[in-house]
């Protein structure tokens, strides 16, 4: 395309996001600065409707730009500088957060507050996490209380029945056991390890490994895979002029109560290398009552073994220079907390 005539393309889509009205030749040439007539700009408009970057939603209506010409728009949006002072700010309040949970949870709220859109976090584990202790605490009915903590700051826990009593004791044992053996290794590092010393033949003595058998087929050094994902500002939604009936817009609050579809949202659509920024405009193809929504978000890795994705989803006429920003800076936040 011809640098005049994506210049023209950007303005409409500009313009679009500002009004939300369809953009008239008029309105292009009066607000260029190199004087082109009405009726030439006409002429690109029309040349931009064939390939597929206008829609004309009536017939003496001025064009609407289509999801092809968002996608062009923000493909050329330069990034803008990380501001330093929001840097910080950003990075001490998550700082003063004590649990990785917690952070996610904050992070979507913050995204919400800087974009007026739905905040999306999600801290991905994976095997090469690293442990820093587990606790065993005995309840009532033969349950048992597993909390694990990693060293990326998540904690998890789950309760469990065995179907054999087992004292509080033993449960220290087996603790201090695993706490003096396998801190700093990953967990996928302590399962391949506690299989090997249970399939030598002194483990048939050893009543502590029994123990750690049943508490590991239990889930014990699973706990801490499962995903946390939190969104926040879905409200912020209501009212937007997304042309949803009344049973889509319950369809789409329904989608975004489901963490599943979120994360497979997320993976589909942010896979850019770690660090770059994503941008997926309408989403109809995954989901109907999304086909009028954006997602700008950032993938980041951080130490121990996990991944996390911050996402801004809000409508096609989002401010995204301001989103990207906001994205950049969450990500760059994370990666710069320590401890």
């Amino acid at each position: 395309m011809k640098a005049r005539d994506l210049d023209i393309l950007h303005s409409i889509v500009q313009s679009y996001i500002e009004t939300g009205e369809p953009v008239a030749s008029r309105t292009v040439s009066r607000g260029r600065a190199d004087g082109l007539s009405a009726a030439s700009v006409r002429n690109v408009m029309a040349d931009l409707y064939d390939e597929g970057y206008l829609a004309q939603p009536h017939t003496s209506a001025g064009r609407i730009p289509t999801e092809k010409a968002f996608r062009s728009y923000v493909q050329t949006l330069v990034r803008g500088r990380i501001l330093a002072a929001e840097l910080q700010r950003i990075r001490g309040e998550l700082a003063q957060i004590g649990t990785m949970e917690e952070r996610v949870i904050r992070s979507s709220h913050l995204l919400t507050e800087m974009t007026r859109s739905v905040g999306i976090t999600a801290a991905i584990p994976t095997n090469s996490q690293q442990l820093d202790q587990i606790d065993l605490l005995l309840l009532a009915d033969q349950r048992v209380l597993m909390i694990v903590a990693t060293r990326d700051h998540m904690v998890r826990n789950r309760v469990i029945s065995l179907d054999e009593p087992i004292a509080q004791e033993e449960l220290y044992s087996i603790r201090n056991y695993i706490n003096q053996n396998f801190s700093t290794w990953t967990l996928a590092d302590i399962h391949r390890e506690l299989q090997a010393r249970l399939e030598a033949e002194s483990a048939a003595y050893d009543r502590i490994l029994r123990k750690l058998t049943v508490l590991c087929a239990k889930g014990l050094l699973d706990v801490g895979l499962t995903p946390e994902v939190h969104l926040g500002g879905t409200s912020n939604l209501v009212g937007l002029d997304l042309h949803l009936t009344r049973e889509k817009m319950r369809e789409l609050f329904r989608s975004l109560e489901e963490k599943k579809h979120i994360l497979y949202i997320l993976d589909r659509f942010l896979e850019q290398p770690a660090g770059e920024v994503a941008v997926q405009v309408g989403l109809g193809e995954t989901d109907r009552s999304m086909k009028e929504l954006a997602l700008i978000g950032v993938t980041v890795a951080l130490p121990g073994g996990l991944s996390a994705k911050f996402a801004v989803l809000g409508p096609i006429r989002m401010n995204y220079e301001k989103v990207i920003s906001a994205v950049l800076h969450m990500g760059h936040a994370f990666q710069e907390i320590r401890g």
